[in-house]
């Protein structure tokens, strides 16, 4: 009988345990949320960005989705999850990965010259395909404006755009350099045709999008639904007018995708999960990439890869006429942040970080420099984390005109560590520090042990 109310006892204990977990969870959940729809809308208030849509992937999964504006000005439609935004650059990834799904299967190496699809280019015939995915190839890119040039508005084909720009001469010979080329993305995805024997945008649906359950992926050519953002731009401070449409043929394997920010996401969880490719090719998909000169690059294929804050942070940014992308993932943290926007002017980039200082577990460190700051803003400053020498700073006087500055700016909005060194047997950390619309930075000096002698807040003025 004893054991029986024992075991009955650990069934209700473990029921309780798993519903606390359970409401914790929801709770956590629910706080995310309701923090985000507060700096997304205050990024659009401030920005004038008609719309702007967001996807975030917490613990592995899609725990996120909503959209705020307009995806539309005239007439006016309201942006909606499922909206669809031109993704431009993120495009890139995709087409790197449709390689390296070739590699897997033996019609193409990395190390493949462009010869061997297109003999007769001149010298970047010797260029090979992992420079052309790298950015690393010197051929020259056909699009570095920020805005659609009278070029650009006439139709042309990707082979017709091939002999033009990369029979050109190299910029740097292959491998010695790094320069963001279109033109290279835009061979990359011809290769990726004469290679399978497919047309491009049919071979990433039944390849990736099929398959990762991406079910609102378009091509920008294509006829879009009455949901869809439309891109905008403005002069200056002027008005915001519509865009104008790159032409076709131009965009292709650089840039020529749209879906909605649910859709990248479960992207980014492939790769977290490393669901799509095997484990070869996201080696070589994730590996920054090294000059002949040794110089490391962090660009890998079609992602940027770099060591952020002490984090894994993987991504890629989206820049056209009329749209913006975001696309960040963590996978460590299993974590990701997609934010589209169809405006020309504010930087989603942005946004992401603020959703960033939501979503993301702070260091030791950032946890220390949120926890004084919000202390100088709210009065209850703790004299005991600072050393003697500290504290003489820290006058009543200073306390009470820091609290009643600091107060009014509202709760922090971001917090990035701008620079690390040492100085006087103590490390110093300069961080920059968002709440709402006013800029600040804290200069931080403090021990190994712990204690602080020096967090100094002043108004950033860049």
């Amino acid at each position: 009988m004893q054991r029986i109310r024992w075991l009955i006892s650990i069934v209700v204990l473990s029921s309780h345990t798993t519903l606390f977990a359970a409401q914790t969870e929801a709770s956590d959940v629910a706080a995310l949320t309701s923090n985000v729809d507060t700096v997304a809308r205050e990024w659009l208030a401030s920005t004038g960005a008609p719309s702007v849509s967001i996807a975030i992937v917490r613990h592995g999964e899609l725990a996120y989705a909503q959209a705020y504006g307009s995806a539309r000005l005239d007439p006016l439609v309201d942006a909606v999850p499922h909206s669809r935004y031109a993704i431009d650059s993120l495009t890139k990834q995709f087409t790197a990965a449709a390689v390296l799904i070739l590699t897997e299967r033996g019609r193409l190496r990395l190390d493949d010259r462009v010869s061997r699809w297109f003999p007769a280019l001149g010298e970047a015939s010797n260029v090979t395909v992992h420079e052309l995915l790298t950015h690393t190839s010197g051929i020259r890119d056909y699009w570095p404006q920020d805005f659609v040039t009278p070029e650009m508005q006439r139709a042309t084909t990707p082979d017709a755009l091939i002999q033009e720009w990369v029979k050109r001469p190299l910029d740097f010979a292959p491998g010695t350099g790094w320069q963001y080329s279109n033109t290279g993305y835009v061979l990359a995805a011809r290769v990726v045709e004469r290679a399978s024997g497919e047309t491009f945008y049919p071979f990433l649906q039944r390849n990736i999008f099929s398959r990762l359950g991406m079910m609102h992926v378009l091509e920008v050519t294509m006829p879009s639904a009455g949901s869809d953002a439309v891109g905008y731009t403005r002069s200056g401070l002027g008005p915001v007018h519509a865009a104008l449409k790159e032409a076709p043929g131009w965009l292709f394997g650089a840039a020529n995708l749209a879906m909605d920010p649910s859709d990248m996401a479960r992207w980014d969880l492939s790769v977290m999960d490393r669901s799509l490719l095997n484990a070869a090719s996201y080696a070589s998909e994730l590996a920054p990439v090294v000059l002949k000169d040794k110089t490391v690059v962090p660009y890998a294929l079609g992602l940027d890869v770099e060591r952020a804050d002490g984090r894994l942070r993987i991504g890629h940014s989206g820049g056209g006429s009329g749209f913006l992308a975001d696309n960040r993932l963590w996978p460590e943290d299993r974590a990701a942040i997609v934010v589209f926007t169809n405006n020309d002017w504010a930087s989603p980039s942005e946004l992401s970080s603020r959703i960033a200082f939501l979503l993301l577990t702070p260091s030791p460190a950032e946890a220390r420099a949120r926890a004084v700051f919000s202390a100088l803003q709210n009065g209850s400053f703790d004299r005991r984390q600072f050393t003697a020498v500290g504290n003489s700073y820290f006058t009543n006087q200073v306390l009470a005109d820091l609290h009643e500055t600091l107060s009014p700016l509202g709760p922090m909005r971001e917090l990035e560590l701008e620079a690390e060194s040492k100085r006087g047997g103590m490390i110093t950390r300069h961080w920059k520090i968002l709440c709402r619309d006013m800029r600040l930075m804290a200069t931080e000096r403090g021990y190994a042990n712990g204690l602080l002698e020096e967090f100094i807040v002043t108004r950033r003025l860049d």
